[in-house]
């Protein structure tokens, strides 16, 4: 098939969204399965992450970590600060983001996966960490009040969604004026 550049190429949201989830439930379901990413400890380690922090960490906060870079890199959080994170998965920058706010600051993990969610709750509850919560939820709509967030997260989630301009308008309503983005992406 060839395709004109006047041509636009559609990408069947649903679809994609649906063999996202597929893959991202066996992540969370048998985190040291045969992917075609890298995951768990090891990749936060070549990516940088705090190796201390991350050591503090059980296995079930970390194993499931299938980012593609740091966006802590870019800047670190301050304590106080309210944060959003995009696609947080079993929560591992979600955790790293609640250790670096503090517990006057808050931290919303929104994700579409099930099984992700599962694993992100019961393993915020064995930390203990009263200022963070998971959602249920989509990129393009998230269930995040309009101006909350000092600083939306992401870490290689934007690129697996088809209607990025919604991704981004999403972003810009929940962050509060002068709000950052730190996002990690391919």
């Amino acid at each position: 098939m060839t395709v004109s550049l006047q041509e636009e190429v559609v990408v069947d949201s649903n679809a994609l969204r649906e063999e996202v989830k597929n893959k991202y439930r066996e992540v969370a379901l048998d985190p040291h399965g045969k992917f075609h990413f890298h995951t768990g400890r090891d990749l936060a380690r070549r990516l940088g992450y705090d190796q201390e922090f991350v050591k503090s960490l059980p296995d079930e906060a970390v194993e499931s970590f299938a980012g593609v870079a740091n966006p802590f890199a870019l800047r670190d959080l301050s304590k106080g600060e309210c944060v959003v994170d995009i696609g947080s998965g079993a929560g591992f920058d979600s955790f790293v983001a609640a250790g670096q706010v503090g517990p006057s600051g808050k931290v919303i993990g929104v994700d579409m996966t099930a099984e992700m969610l599962a694993k992100s709750r019961s393993t915020a509850a064995k930390l203990g960490l009263a200022n963070v919560e998971f959602r249920e939820g989509l990129a393009e709509d998230l269930p995040v009040e309009d101006g909350w967030a000092d600083v939306v997260i992401s870490n290689g989630v934007i690129n697996l969604c088809a209607d990025k301009k919604a991704v981004l308008s999403e972003i810009f309503r929940v962050l509060r004026p002068g709000g950052r983005l730190q996002f990690a992406d391919i």
